[in-house]
């Protein structure tokens, strides 16, 4: 190996840092104290690297504390913004501001991906592994040079420059309106189940609701209204209906389900034919049709027995015995009878 090599050889790790360091000053604003916390910060996992005791060494610390970092200083800038915005408000602007998918775009705009090493060739396309180095960038500035410096880094290089806070936090997102297309679309049976109403230290209501797909339960959601309560319970059933497939699957299932049974006949089919009842086919003799009311009259009041009060007595008027009609032999008898009782 020629004396230049060996000299490039030698000049490459430092040129390197040097070209770290450049990189985190446009990205910071400032140079870093400690280099080490900020080149685990971009040392993802699938890279394998351990430490000298053996232990894995890569961002997922940093990033956990990042994020603790992050909640605490954009509550802080949330809070001193927005005069007046009541708890819920408040706590919703923060989660738009710190969500992955917020986090990612950021970091990719920085180009905070270019620095990040990994073993992964997509790693620049991929919006939560550069979120999570964001917020592992930010534990290893809170490290370095405490939560001040933490909250100036977001407040000065990501506020304004690539996040308008004002439009984030007033930015309605309809999740319940997006669940319904995607219900609606599916042929799926959507529900809001009210799960209970309760007030807080202040008096102010507190709803609960559960979203029922084909009957099987989504995710829950609370809020000061009904309206807040049932988007809370949208959004997190959309993205469990996005990270669980399984949920998919039972929803499907119960609805081939529903749709079987449905599609089953209740009952057969009745026939067109109808019977011409008002139709007389023949003459009935008067015989017949005295004897079929008789039967008729009879059965009535068999099967409609009608009880009589303490007032109702049995009225015997219309009821008159006919004389037996004599015959022959009968005459004859009575004439004997009476010869024989003159003599």
């Amino acid at each position: 190996m020629r004396l230049k090599d060996i000299i490039d050889h030698i000049r490459l790790p430092f040129r390197k840092e040097k070209e770290l360091f450049s990189s985190l000053y446009d990205i910071m604003g400032f140079y870093p104290r400690q280099i080490d916390y900020y080149k685990q910060a971009l040392l993802h996992k699938s890279v394998r690297r351990r430490n000298d005791k053996g232990k894995p060494l890569n961002n997922e610390r940093l990033e956990f504390l990042g994020d603790a970092i992050l909640d605490a200083a954009v509550g802080d800038i949330v809070y001193r913004h927005f005069q007046g915005k009541r708890e819920g408000f408040l706590t919703t602007t923060r989660s738009k501001l710190v969500s992955r998918e917020t986090l990612g775009k950021v970091a990719n705009e920085m180009g905070l991906g270019n620095l990040l090493l990994s073993a992964s060739h997509s790693t620049s396309h991929n919006s939560y592994v550069e979120g999570n180095a964001l917020e592992a960038l930010v534990g290893a500035i809170y490290l370095d040079r405490g939560y001040d410096a933490c909250l100036e880094f977001f407040e000065r290089r990501i506020l304004g420059r690539y996040i308008d806070m004002d439009k984030v936090a007033f930015k309605e997102v309809n999740f319940k309106s997006k669940l319904l297309e995607w219900s609606q679309k599916n042929r799926v049976r959507l529900e809001f189940r009210m799960l209970k109403q309760k007030t807080d230290e202040n008096g102010s209501p507190i709803f609960s609701f559960m979203v029922l797909l084909e009957g099987q339960e989504g995710e829950k959601g609370s809020g000061y209204s009904k309206k807040e309560a049932q988007q809370n319970a949208s959004k997190e059933t959309l993205q469990r209906l996005k990270r669980e497939p399984q949920f998919v699957d039972k929803i499907f299932a119960a609805k081939t389900e529903r749709t079987k049974m449905e599609e089953e006949p209740a009952m057969a089919v009745p026939d067109t034919e109808q019977e011409q009842e008002f139709i007389i086919s023949e003459v009935r003799s008067e015989k017949s049709e005295v004897r079929e009311m008789t039967e008729s009259q009879s059965k009535s009041l068999t099967s409609h027995p009608s009880p009589l009060t303490s007032e109702e007595e049995f009225d015997l008027s219309d009821l008159s015995i006919k004389p037996k009609e004599k015959t022959r032999e009968d005459i004859i008898a009575e004439a004997e009878a009476a010869a024989f009782a003159e003599s």
